[in-house]
């Protein structure tokens, strides 16, 4: 594949301006490989300058490797001056405070310390980690040192071949609400257009000294803040066996449990040290199959009576259990867990204030916030608007992200999550129950809300468009034979049934309470599609019936999976 003359001038500019001598060499061999007749380097080189890596509400994320639609040190060093002259120019700010952490990953060090010489020169108060960390150390550094803003380059539970770069405002640069959160419109665009007028990357200014480090202080204060949460008169007596995913949490959470008296821990090793190759799993994120299977073996071998699983950055928190309705291990559902966290949080620390959830995830919880008195908030997708709801005390999104500490870390944070689940597993035992017998106790009290999803994944981006315009133009009259009485485009915003600003999706819900929210996924190429179905529990029922209800309604979902992946077009 020959390249136009546009864009080898393209090319032979950039390797002119990389600053990485390995990113600079890889593009050359690309370039000679093109010119040489590779359809396959021909093709790399023309959609790694496709575009400019968006940065968005996530902040930027993709895979390593040169080129402008890459993440690689002259795109990082773009954005960390983009992010500081937004910080002074936009935002008015007199030196600015900004805290950079990283985690294990390929690249990771050195995007955060080039991020914090860049950003050093540009006139800002840098503090970066000394070494790495879990995500949710910074969004608690932001808070707890008074920030005004803080980065981690992380790319959380992606492949091993891909890296980020996730930005936090606070202090000086964020109202009360939003100090410590992820950015939201309007600061996404105004850094991205600041990161756009960046001229070339040999021209950025690159400070040789005065980038200060955070050392174990920071790590202490965050151990000390999540600490505190745990009833210390509570029951300790549980097994636990914890995963960090090859990533970064096994030392924090390793501490955070021994500390507060959970002592019977015992980590997968396989998966306990930070490896950027992730040699043991496919897909490093707890959800994907296969993922906790290590944890599992381990689980049955030691009779355990809890898994907890982080993913690489330790800002996701996920939990398995025996499941004695089926009689084996199973992961309990983001939704699952959401709602044993935010009951348990009310009835044993006597939470008051908003529990919030996306509106993606499971109506359970607000059914345990109306029977306590509460109020309950249902937000746009993602954490940079969940712990935005005004009030909130618990907020949760059913992809395993939970937020049980707003006054400490304003994000998802797995490693605080992780204490509650142990104290939770620990509670259920000395009571002669388990978490899944608390469902069942939930479910007999608010009814049984069960879960799932169907991700319809594409290589063509427009068939995404075509299926949500197919759904818009002709959609089902009924959801498991029973009548649709809503239909709602979310992208026209709704405040009678959401109060919630235009986003892209659409909700529907039938007459006996069946729900389904489609939308595109904001992080990969899919649609998304999120099932719920309502069952009501006899209150005599005994735990062997409540199963064959729990078992019923799965067969419901798969059901409804089917019914959509004909109205898609998708099967």
């Amino acid at each position: 594949m020959s390249l136009d003359a546009a864009l080898h001038s393209r090319v032979q500019e950039w390797i002119q301006d990389d600053p990485d001598p390995v990113t600079r060499a890889a593009l050359e061999n690309l370039l000679e490989q093109a010119q040489a007749g590779s359809t396959v380097a021909g093709e790399e080189i023309a959609d790694a300058f496709a575009a400019d890596l968006q940065f968005g509400t996530a902040g930027l994320r993709g895979a390593m490797a040169p080129g402008p639609n890459r993440m690689n040190l002259a795109v990082v060093s773009r954005a960390a001056r983009g992010l500081a002259d937004h910080l002074r120019e936009d935002l008015g700010l007199d030196q600015p405070r900004v805290v950079i952490g990283y985690d294990a990953r390929y690249n990771s060090r050195d995007f955060a310390q080039r991020s914090a010489e860049i950003m050093t020169a540009a006139g800002c108060r840098v503090q970066l980690l000394e070494r790495f960390g879990p995500t949710p150390l910074v969004a608690f550094a932001v808070r707890h040192l008074e920030a005004d803003a803080g980065i981690v380059v992380t790319a959380s539970h992606n492949p091993p071949a891909d890296n980020g770069y996730k930005v936090y405002l606070g202090g000086r640069a964020a109202g009360p609400e939003g100090r410590g959160v992820q950015i939201v419109p309007p600061s996404d665009a105004q850094i991205a257009a600041r990161i756009a007028a960046v001229g070339p990357v040999r021209d950025i200014p690159v400070a040789q000294a005065g980038v200060e480090l955070l050392g174990e202080q920071l790590r202490e204060d965050y151990l000390e803040a999540i600490c505190a949460l745990p009833d210390p008169q509570g029951p300790r007596e549980v097994r636990i066996v914890h995963t960090a995913m090859h990533g970064v949490g096994t030392e924090t959470a390793l501490a955070a449990l021994h500390r507060t008296g959970f002592t019977d821990v015992h980590p997968v090793a396989k998966q306990a040290d930070p490896d950027p190759d992730f040699p043991t799993v496919a897909f490093p994120n707890p959800e994907e199959p296969g993922a906790i299977d290590l944890a599992l073996e381990l689980a049955r071998t030691l009779e355990a009576d809890v898994v907890i699983a982080n993913d690489p950055d330790a800002d996701r928190c996920a939990a398995a259990v025996l499941d004695p309705h089926r009689g084996n291990w199973r992961m309990l559902t983001g939704d699952e867990l959401g709602v044993l966290l935010g009951e348990h949080l009310v009835r044993r620390h006597g939470y008051r204030g908003v529990l919030a959830r996306s509106i993606v995830s499971s109506r359970w919880l607000g059914a345990v916030a109306e029977s306590g008195g509460l109020e309950a908030a249902a937000t746009l997708t993602g954490f940079k608007w969940i712990t935005r709801a005004p009030g909130i005390v618990f907020g949760y999104e059913e992809a395993i992200g939970y937020c049980v500490l707003p006054e400490v870390v304003r994000d998802k944070d797995g490693l605080s999550a992780a204490l509650v689940v142990a104290e939770m597993a620990a509670e259920a035992k000395a009571e002669g129950t388990t978490l899944i017998g608390r469902l069942d106790e939930l479910a007999a009290r608010h009814g049984l809300f069960s879960t799932s999803q169907l991700s319809i994944r594409v290589e063509d981006l427009s068939l995404i468009g075509q299926m949500m315009e197919r759904l818009r133009a002709a959609p089902p009259a009924t959801l498991l034979s029973s009548p649709v009485v809503m239909n709602q485009d979310l992208s026209q915003g709704s405040v009678e049934t959401t109060g919630l600003p235009p986003t892209e999706g659409v909700l529907l819900r039938s007459e006996d309470d069946t729900r389904v929210v489609v939308r595109p996924s904001g992080t990969e190429p899919k649609l998304k599609c999120y099932l719920e179905v309502v069952t009501q529990i006899p209150a005599d029922a005994p735990a062997a019936r409540i199963g064959e209800i729990r078992a019923r309604a799965d067969e419901r979902l798969e059901t409804l999976k089917d019914e959509l992946r004909l109205v898609l077009g998708a099967a």
